[in-house]
């Protein structure tokens, strides 16, 4: 099943109550957390207080829904006293809140990294060894088409479906798609691709949205069989139509 390549970026309705009843992935180490302090070899930094309870909070909420996670088993599954748990975050929608917001910025991370190593990695047919904008938005399509299909919380925080098992949504799930178009557009500048011509910033920048568009649809309306199939079926479309879009 090919989706509409006029899928909305935000869609209210089109996720199954099922699909939501899949069990939160624990995210891996945060990359904007930088443990090793940005320098190879260093010994990781200890997780802050902050740092170490919203991985706890992850945790818990990978074991059960949302309701059920308390704030006393987070402060203790993160070695912490409840009163700084509280410090922290005043709440347990404050937690939450948080906990969407952090987990947006590790896929916004990834995106980011995905579209400029590709970029770098690859070449544009008609520039030699100029880095290609394509397969960087590809590349980041299939990081959010894998992320979304994998994790019901990053899939509501795109899709806008929000679902009561999990945490309470804050402005950043609000700016989750425009958040990815910029990070990737910015990623693939900062790759060295040319801001002149074809991928002048306004070209890049629309590129970037046309490809996040299509990778959407794919979460609002994945194909059939193994995730694994609709992340190749993103990944070939955002490449067609964006190799068209900047020719």
């Amino acid at each position: 099943m090919t989706p509409s390549a006029t899928a909305p970026m935000l869609c209210a309705t089109a996720v199954s109550g099922e699909a939501l009843m899949t069990s939160v992935t624990p995210s891996a180490e945060d990359p904007a957390e930088d443990p090793a302090g940005g320098f190879p070899g260093r010994p990781a930094r200890p997780p802050t207080a902050r740092q170490a309870l919203l991985r706890a909070a992850r945790a818990a909420l990978h074991d059960r829904p949302w309701p059920r996670v308390r704030m006393a088993e987070v402060a203790a599954a993160a070695g912490f006293s409840r009163q700084t748990l509280y410090s922290e975050f005043g709440s347990k929608d404050g937690l939450g809140t948080a906990l969407v917001a952090r987990e947006l910025e590790i896929l916004l991370d990834r995106a980011a990294r995905a579209a400029q190593l590709a970029a770098r990695s690859a070449s544009r047919p008609a520039s030699g060894p100029a880095p290609d904008p394509v397969a960087g938005c590809a590349a980041a399509a299939v990081s959010v088409v894998r992320a979304a299909c994998r994790d019901p919380l990053v899939r509501a925080a795109l899709t806008g479906c929000w679902d009561s098992r999990l945490p309470p949504p804050g402005p950043e799930a609000d700016r989750a798609a425009a958040g990815l178009r910029d990070r990737t557009a910015a990623a693939l500048v900062s790759a060295g691709v040319t801001a002149d011509g074809a991928t002048g910033p306004a070209a890049l920048c629309h590129a970037c949205e046309v490809g996040l568009r299509l990778a959407l649809s794919y979460v609002v309306a994945p194909c059939d069989g193994p995730p694994e199939a609709t992340e190749e079926a993103a990944a070939t479309h955002v490449t067609q139509v964006l190799r068209a879009l900047l020719r």
